[in-house]
């Protein structure tokens, strides 16, 4: 049994069973990559993967039980690899991250700039995506650690915790009727006009979706995007009114755009640091995540990784 064998396993279920995707992944032939995981199978006694002819279909029921496993197995090997570079070399490196558009381009920043100064040395790759996406970036460890809604909390394999609250806020044009409310904004209100805001899955959608439906209302959304910048432009340009995530306001840049609180009609929402459980991450891994939340120092990080602290 050796690694190679592991990762054409894990690579296979990944690449949702097309063995030349993994080829291409592990650097290698489709051959060489069937050869791995038959030798592997005879090893082991036990077909993995359900085949149809040469080509794979699933997993076996032993291939379920073995998946576990063999990702374990390949963490563990990685977590190995981090703790001699972080003692051989504990400024140099790379910090993967993964975030929603809104936390990337709002939230992270100023600390990727702090962070930046601090560790020179050190490449940092920014991916972005919806929750679910980054949720699955930390699964197969393509990131480190991510930062999203509370819609990372559905992972079993994640470990999440809380980084601070924020509400959503309307845009509108200069001159828009709703300037003019001298009380305070009803859904009522908004939704007697379109709207524009997050597309399903993004930055709170679901708590706008929710807060609608409790009024028996059913807003004209007339436009979506991932990007609050987005939402803002088709905002200027008179085509409805904008609900985004206050963060995303910028008095400087948003010159020609008023913003009303909208707080008391939407649930608060939560923006959290996710991590892949039982993962072992390097020392200025933690450094970043404790200058974006004060609070989380390296010994409350590494105590929720190995469940000895509830992540809530």
């Amino acid at each position: 049994m050796n690694f190679q064998q592991l990762r054409s396993v894990r690579e296979a279920v990944r690449s949702g069973f097309n063995l030349t995707d993994v080829a291409q992944i592990l650097h290698t032939s489709q051959p060489g990559v069937s050869r791995q995981i038959r030798e592997l199978e005879e090893e082991l006694g036990v077909d993995i993967f359900l085949r149809a002819g040469k080509r794979l279909t699933g997993l076996t029921q032993p291939g379920a039980e073995l998946l576990p496993i063999v990702e374990r197995l390949l963490l563990d090997a990685d977590n190995l690899r981090r703790v001699g570079a972080d003692f051989s070399a504990s400024a140099h490196g790379q910090l993967s991250i993964a975030a929603t558009h809104s936390q990337a381009r709002y939230a992270l920043p100023q600390v990727v700039q702090e962070f930046r100064q601090h560790y020179p040395q050190v490449r940092l790759h920014l991916h972005q995506g919806s929750p679910k996406q980054v949720a699955q970036m930390l699964l197969s460890g393509e990131a480190d650690l991510g930062v999203a809604t509370e819609a990372l909390t559905g992972y079993e394999g994640l470990v999440t915790l809380p980084c601070y609250r924020w509400t959503h806020s309307v845009v509108l044009p200069p001159g828009h009727p709703l300037l003019q409310h001298e009380l305070p904004l009803t859904l009522q209100d908004l939704a007697a006009f379109p709207i524009i805001t997050y597309e399903q899955g993004y930055t709170g959608r679901a708590h706008i979706d929710e807060a609608f439906e409790r009024e028996g209302l059913a807003p004209d959304v007339v436009l979506t995007a991932m990007d609050a910048d987005v939402i803002k432009t088709y905002v200027e340009l008179g085509m409805g009114v904008g609900i985004v995530a206050s963060v995303a306001l910028d008095p400087e840049r948003d010159l020609h755009l008023h913003a009303l609180d909208a707080g008391h009609l939407f649930e608060v929402n939560v923006t959290r640091l996710g991590l892949r459980r039982g993962a072992w991450l390097r020392g200025y891994a933690y450094d970043f995540m404790q200058r974006f939340v004060p609070t989380l120092t390296r010994e409350v990080i590494a105590q929720a990784l190995q469940g000895k602290a509830p992540a809530v």
